[in-house]
Order: C-alpha cells, then structure tokens, then sequence
C-alpha cells in the first residue's frame, strides 16, 4: 500500500475561473502542471483529497466578514475546477473554512486511516492555505512535500519567500520532475 497522499489545495471555481469572485491568472498557469501530478499519483495509487474552501451561505463568521465574499456554497465558486476530475469512488472531497486543510477537518483522521505518511501539496496560496496546511502536517508529524511549479499566489515574490521558509523549517519543496522520479522509484 502507497504511503503518500496528493492534497489537491483550493483548485476551486472561484480561484481558477476568470469569472471567479478572486481569481488569479497564476492559478491557470498551474493548473495543467497539478493534472499532469494527479495523473501521475493516481498511476501510483496515491490517495487524493481535494481541499475544498466552502463558506456557509447567510451563515455569520467573523472571519469573512473582513474579506471580499467567496467560496459561498450553492455557488459556482466551490466547485472543483473541471481540469481536475474527482474519482467519486476513490477520492475524497474535504470541505475546510480555514486555510489549513487540517483545522475543523477529518483530514487527519482520513490520512492516518490510510496509512499516510508523506503528503504531497499543490494549490493555491502558497501564503496563506499551502504554508497552514504544510505547517499542520509538520507538527502532525507528516512529511510534507510542497510541489514548487504547482502552487501559486498572485505575487511571484511572495511565492518564493513561503517557498523558501517552508523548505527551511517544514518540509521539503520540489518540482514536479523530482517528484515523478521519486514516486517512479517508490521511494514516496
């Protein structure tokens, strides 16, 4: 049994779509690139969650009330970007209003279930959802491996630093290439 998992971040409508609420161009750039690595996860039987960003409609959180309105359920915006196609039998679809993947989720106990040990990420926002879901699985102890030319944010220089710490301090950053090799060797 494969001990990796692909944790697919916020590839949602509205960050995808040119006619999403806040969508940036950066996130259809890698959008081929995270197909070419769910393609390549699923040949090598990795589990694959899809992180999905929902909020509650006419629901109250502090939280959102401060930023522009997005990722509202019964919207368009939530859906998973048609690029990426979901396996309904095989894989799973976390619904999160955080950015970790992990805070108020089952992700953990979906991972541990599975016997996961590496967590492979793409997706958007290195700042914000990629750096607090990597950050969660270090200090659940899981190896978390950032996939550099899959994750995005709309500044190329804010998406280096976050890269650059997260290698420094929370798991490792690799490309795409590195990633096929290692997986094609079963080393991940």
């Amino acid at each position: 049994m494969r001990k990796t998992a692909l944790l697919i971040v916020d590839m949602v409508r509205d960050f995808t779509d040119p006619e999403g609420l806040v969508f940036y161009p950066q996130n259809r750039e890698i959008l081929p690139r995270i197909r070419r690595v769910l393609d390549k996860c699923r040949e090598k039987d990795c589990l694959i969650v899809f992180l999905q960003h929902c909020n509650r409609k006419g629901k109250e959180d502090r939280r959102i009330s401060s930023m522009r309105p997005n990722c509202m359920e019964g919207t368009m915006g939530i859906e998973i970007d048609p690029m990426l196609p979901v396996d309904e039998e095989k894989d799973y679809v976390i619904r999160k209003r955080r950015y970790s993947g992990f805070f108020g989720t089952d992700l953990d106990l979906v991972l541990r279930e599975n016997h996961i040990e590496n967590v492979v990420i793409v997706g958007t926002k290195t700042n914000c959802c990629i750096r607090a879901t990597v950050t969660d699985a270090f200090y659940l102890d899981y190896n978390g491996i950032v996939i550099s030319d899959c994750v995005a944010t709309n500044s190329e220089e804010v998406n280096r630093v976050h890269l650059e710490d997260i290698r420094k301090y929370l798991g490792q950053v690799v490309d795409s290439d590195t990633l096929f090799e290692k997986l094609d060797a079963g080393e991940w």
